[in-house]
């Protein structure tokens, strides 16, 4: 596990990344944004954790929909990691079946897969979603999710 946690979060152990000096960001010392409604149905609030920096590609953030709220159909270029924290949600992959998510959960999504994820109709969802960034891009947006999709 911990050599996976390392080839995601993308770091090296060499010493000259042990010389640097850490960095602690402050809860709250962030402002939270809301998901843009071109990426996004429903109430998401979005809360970064840290960005790309220096040799790490990296970039996290806590992600909370509210009831029914759910993201469009996007591709990661290097993959990403939901880790949820908290609620029951859903997830799909293109042409796959519809799954529920509860905290606790870790889903792995790979490199340009078509997906989606969200909340449950009548439960909010909380999840930390981890990517790499690749020439300059972290996510592809593409098309909505319908309702027959999202399974209302």
């Amino acid at each position: 596990m911990k050599r996976l946690c390392i080839a995601i979060l993308g770091l090296s152990l060499g010493a000259s990344s042990l010389a640097q000096d850490m960095v602690i960001t402050r809860a709250g010392s962030q402002a939270s944004s809301k998901g843009p409604a071109q990426n996004f149905t429903g109430s998401v609030r979005i809360d970064p954790l840290f960005a790309p920096s220096g040799p790490s590609p990296t970039s996290g953030a806590y992600v909370t929909f509210e009831p029914g709220a759910r993201s469009a159909w996007h591709t990661h270029p290097a993959g990403q990691v939901l880790v949820v924290t908290a609620g029951v949600g859903r997830i799909q992959q293109w042409g796959g079946k519809l799954e529920t998510i509860r905290a606790g959960d870790v889903i792995w999504t790979p490199p340009g897969v078509k997906h989606w994820h969200g909340a449950q109709p009548s439960s909010a969802l909380t999840h930390i979603a981890i990517q790499n960034t690749v020439e300059g891009k972290n996510v592809v947006w593409l098309e909505k999710v319908s309702n027959e999709q999202y399974g209302k």
